[in-house]
């Protein structure tokens, strides 16, 4: 998946963009029972790995159900299944 597409999905699961990081990564942040919890992303890359997205989507807290929702509401949009 594209960055682009990343930053889209989070965006959905209810996070923010924060700041610019190092390089060329956004910062997004998400609040979860009063916990703040922020991830990097990669930006301006037109394929990321899986592991990638996975692991942006675990450092903002989110559930298996929660990153299943956020991806079956993209592939029914879309009529893929690319994660």
């Amino acid at each position: 998946m594209s960055s682009r597409r990343l930053v889209r999905l989070v965006e959905k699961s209810g996070a923010t963009f924060e700041r610019w990081g190092k390089g060329d990564h956004a910062i997004y942040s998400r609040i979860i029972e009063g916990v703040i919890r922020k991830a990097p992303i990669q930006m301006g890359k037109q394929s990321l790995p899986p592991e990638y997205s996975l692991i942006v989507f675990r450092q903002l807290g989110m559930t298996d159900e929660e990153i299943n929702k956020v991806l079956s509401k993209r592939s029914e949009k879309e009529g893929t299944w690319e994660t």
